[in-house]
C-alpha cells in the first residue's frame, strides 16, 4: 500500500540541479517521505521505539550513477539510521517502478512493515565510463553499456523510437501534437498548484524546469533528431534530466486508515529489443489480465513519456486516445516530454503522479490507476493500483 509519495522538481541536465549528486537528490525526498508518514499517523503504527519509524529497507532505481549502493548512501544521508540497509536496482528507464514493485513484494510477503522505494538520477554528475586500455592503447570512453548483445541490434532509444513509430504508423503530426499537449497540460497543472503537494525543493529549484508553451509551427520546423528524414525530433522527445522520487509502502494493517494506493498487480516483461518502446503493451496486458480487468476500467494512466511516437504507439495498441477522449486519462498533467526524464527516477515519478491525481485528488475508493514504462533492451514494466480509503 502506497501511503506517501514525494519527488524533487525535475531539472534539465546541465542546468539548475547540475551540481547535485544522485544521493543528494534522493536523500531529501526520502526524508520528506518519512516526515509525511509521521504526520499522517502511519508512523505510530509501525514504530517500535520513540525514535520514529522502523524503515525496513530503501529500494532505489538508478542507471548511470557512480556505482556502489546509491540507496544505502542516500538512506544514511537522509538520516534514516545505520540499521536501514538499502539496495539499488537497475532496469534502466523502468528502474524506479521496478524498485517499487520489489519493495511491494517484500511488504506483501510479510518481510517488512514499511519500505521506502523509488529512484534517482543525476545525468549531470554521472561519471564517464571507459574501457581500460592496455600498454600503449588509451582508455576508450563510451556513452552507455550495451542494452543487448550485438546480434539483437542494440539500438539507441531515439533510433528505436523512430523504428516503432514507423512500424505502428504514428505520424509526425500526431507526435508533435502530443508533445505540445504534454507541455500545455504541465503548465496548466503547475499554474493550478497540482504539483505542489508532491514536490520537495532541492538546490534552490522549486518547480519543474522544462515545461513551456510550444507552438505547432515551431515543432513542425524541427529537424529529425536520430534518423535522417525521420519523424522523431528534439521537440517530440524527452530531455535528459536530473531528479528523484520516492514512495512509502506499508502493509494494509499498518496504514492506520490513511488513504493510499493498493498494488493490485505488477509485471515486468520482455519484448523485441529492436522495438523496446513496445514493452508497456504486453506488461499492461499482463497486469490487467491478472486482475480480470480491461483498460476501460482504468481511470488514470501514467506512462513514462520518453518519446511521443512511442507513447502513441503504445496507447493506440491499448485502445486509448490521449489526443481525444482519453486526454484526461493519459498523463492528465503532462509527462516526461514536458517535465523531463531522469532515467532511474521516472518510473517512480509516474507513481507519485498517480498518488497525487487519485489519492490527493479525492478519487473515490476503488478507482484504478496504471503506471508503466518502456525499457532499453526490450522490457516493459507496469503496475496497477487501486485507491483505498477509510478504515482497514
Amino acid at each position: 500500500m502506497v501511503v506517501a509519495a514525494r519527488r524533487t522538481p525535475i531539472g534539465t541536465a546541465g542546468r539548475s540541479l547540475s551540481g547535485i549528486t544522485v544521493d543528494q537528490l534522493a536523500a531529501p525526498v526520502l526524508a520528506a517521505t518519512v516526515q509525511e508518514l509521521r504526520e499522517s499517523g502511519v508512523g505510530a503504527r509501525v514504530s517500535s521505539s520513540d525514535a520514529g519509524l522502523d524503515v525496513a529497507d530503501v529500494v532505489l532505481g538508478n542507471c548511470m550513477g557512480p556505482g556502489g549502493n546509491v540507496a544505502r548512501v542516500s538512506a544514511l544521508s537522509a538520516g534514516l539510521g545505520v540499521s536501514v540497509p538499502g539496495v539499488t536496482v537497475d532496469r534502466q528507464c523502468g528502474s524506479g517502478l521496478a524498485a517499487i514493485l520489489q519493495a511491494a513484494q517484500s511488504v506483501r510477503a510479510g518481510d517488512a512493515d514499511l519500505v521506502l522505494a523509488g529512484g534517482a538520477e543525476s545525468a549531470s554528475t554521472a561519471p564517464l565510463r571507459a574501457h581500460r586500455g592496455s600498454g600503449a592503447e588509451p582508455d576508450v570512453v563510451y556513452e552507455r553499456a550495451p542494452f543487448t548483445p550485438p546480434e539483437f541490434g542494440d539500438p539507441d532509444m531515439g533510433v528505436a523510437a523512430e523504428t516503432l513509430a514507423t512500424a505502428r504508423g504514428v505520424s509526425r503530426r500526431r507526435q508533435d501534437a502530443y508533445a505540445a499537449a504534454s507541455h500545455a497540460k504541465a503548465l496548466a497543472a503547475r499554474d493550478a498548484g497540482r504539483f505542489e503537494a508532491e514536490l520537495v525543493a532541492v538546490g534552490g529549484l522549486h518547480h519543474d524546469e522544462r515545461p513551456r508553451s510550444l507552438r505547432a509551427s515551431t515543432l513542425a520546423r524541427m529537424p529529425a533528431a536520430f534518423v535522417p528524414g525521420g519523424s522523431v525530433t528534439a521537440g517530440n522527445s524527452c530531455p535528459v534530466s536530473d531528479g528523484a522520487a520516492a514512495v512509502g509502502i506499508v502493509t494494509s494493517g499498518a496504514r492506520s486508515g490513511v488513504a493510499g494506493l493498493r498494488l493490485v498487480s505488477g509485471a515486468i516483461v520482455g519484448c523485441d529489443p529492436r522495438q523496446p518502446g513496445w514493452g508497456p503493451v504486453p506488461a499492461t496486458e499482463r497486469v490487467l489480465e491478472a486482475a480480470g480487468l480491461k483498460i476501460g476500467d482504468v481511470a488514470a494512466v501514467e506512462i513514462v513519456e520518453a518519446f511521443a511516437g512511442q507513447v502513441l504507439a503504445v496507447t493506440d495498441a491499448l485502445g486509448l486516445d490521449p489526443l481525444g477522449r482519453d486526454a484526461d486519462v493519459v498523463c492528465a498533467d503532462g509527462g516526461a516530454l514536458a517535465l523531463g526524464h531522469p532515467w532511474g527516477a521516472s518510473g517512480a515519478v509516474v507513481v507519485v503522479r498517480l498518488f497525487s491525481r487519485l489519492v490527493l485528488g479525492g478519487a473515490p475508493a476503488g478507482t484504478l490507476g496504471l503506471a508503466c514504462a518502456a525499457v532499453g533492451g526490450g522490457l516493459g514494466v507496469a503496475a496497477l493500483f487501486e485507491v483505498v480509503r477509510g478504515p482497514c
